[in-house]
């Protein structure tokens, strides 16, 4: 294996060679490899990559985060000690309401440009899985260990439903994508226990959690305007956006009116709103679309009575983490692929109900009902820590080191 001391590039050229050669030669260099970044597309996995990197970056390593030119600037830039190299122009993520296939190859064959970098760790995102043959190509060139993380694990029954007769060919690539990693770091006990069903050892999965910035939550602002019930999140089917909206319904029909503010942007929007309108709650339901920054969104946690969650998959869920953390009550959906509700102690901090209009508003008119907010447990404040998690993924990368030299 090449020294993991050595840092250099195989050919250096442009801003991008300047910055790498600065880099102390006694500090680990790593590379995390994600199509997408926060603030840009704030979804879960980006909070998480977000908080991780400062983490990682903060405790002494040099990290270099390689993503598509979301800032549509120069190719590279640092930002808060973290060096981010765009290895493409910015594609859309969605086509409609599926992952863009062209997104995903287009990253996929600009990741082997990852082939003129050295460093001593490389990590990937899972997602899309595409890319995680070309970064295991490029790791396996270039000697280097690979560490990806596995938000969540669909199998076969699920790509086939997504895909149609192509999601044969999408489960067989999720399943080797878990098989072919250094090692895998995955937030949730049901994903991990599903990569080792599928060909994954044991001894290379490791559960790094997510956590929340319960300081960013204390300083949030609460708005002017407030609502009884909130969601976060891609406006996507999956996520059963419409079910609330119709539970919304029901209770107004029983005498029980509630407003709404709806956060998130995605191809179910139109017919979300055609849907309000078709139940008169134009008044009652406010969609906002994308929102600022994560400042804006706790804000509006902290002025909500209760968070709903209805989506049926979820790979982990860091909203719920994050209303918990806001001191509100979560509804979620009772489903196999739902590992959000994991994160949910019934009739303690939430409710977990089945996946139906009729069960999220018996649900909202008892959590509304009561004049108790919950307070979150200790235990659920502990695993919440993005310290933690980060001390959780430094054992990881210290596992895959090589070299005393560099081992923290």
């Amino acid at each position: 294996m090449c020294p993991a001391r050595r840092f250099d590039r195989v050919t250096l050229h442009g801003t991008a060679a300047r910055d790498l050669s600065r880099a102390s030669t006694r500090r680990p260099r790593v590379a995390i490899v994600t199509d997408a970044i926060y603030p840009y597309h704030m979804g879960g996995k980006e909070s998480r990559t977000h908080n991780l990197v400062a983490g990682i970056a903060g405790n002494g390593y040099d990290v270099h985060v390689f993503t598509m030119n979301w800032w549509h600037g120069d190719r590279t830039r640092v930002d808060a000690g973290v060096t981010y190299h765009a290895l493409c122009r910015e594609h859309p993520l969605y086509n409609d309401s599926r992952r863009s296939m062209v997104e995903a190859v287009v990253f996929a064959l600009a990741c082997f440009r990852l082939l003129w970098y050295r460093f001593d760790l490389i990590e990937a995102d899972q997602i899309p899985h595409l890319p995680v043959l070309s970064i295991w190509l490029v790791a396996k060139v270039r000697r280097t260990p690979l560490v990806i993380t596995c938000h969540e694990f669909w199998g076969p029954e699920y790509w086939r439903s997504y895909l149609g007769p192509l999601g044969s060919l999408a489960a067989i690539l999720e399943k080797l994508t878990v098989r072919l990693p250094d090692h895998i770091v995955t937030p949730m006990r049901g994903t991990a226990a599903k990569i080792i069903e599928n060909g994954a050892r044991p001894d290379r999965v490791t559960i790094v959690p997510n956590g929340v910035d319960a300081e960013a939550i204390a300083r949030a602002a609460r708005p002017a305007q407030s609502f009884d019930i909130l969601f976060v999140g891609r406006l996507l089917a999956h996520k059963n956006v419409d079910l609330l909206i119709e539970a919304i319904a029901l209770l107004r029909d029983r005498g029980t009116p509630t407003t709404c503010g709806i956060v998130g942007t995605g191809p179910e929007r139109e017919r979300l709103e055609e849907l309000s309108e078709k139940y008169d709650l134009v008044d009652a339901i406010t969609f906002f679309g994308k929102v600022g920054d994560h400042s804006s969104v706790f804000g509006l946690m902290k002025a909500a009575s209760v968070f709903v969650l209805p989506s049926v998959r979820e790979g982990y869920g860091m909203v719920v983490a994050e209303a918990l953390c806001s001191g509100l009550p979560v509804i979620t959906v009772d489903h196999p692929e739902n590992e959000a509700r994991e994160l949910v102690e019934d009739g303690v901090t939430g409710r977990i109900c089945e996946p139906t209009a009729e069960a999220l508003a018996a649900a909202l008119a008892s959590v509304l009902g009561s004049t108790e907010r919950p307070a979150l447990p200790e235990r659920a404040r502990r695993r919440f820590s993005w310290s933690e998690s980060v001390r959780s993924l430094e054992a990881v990368y210290r596992s895959q080191f090589d070299s005393p030299a560099i081992a923290r």
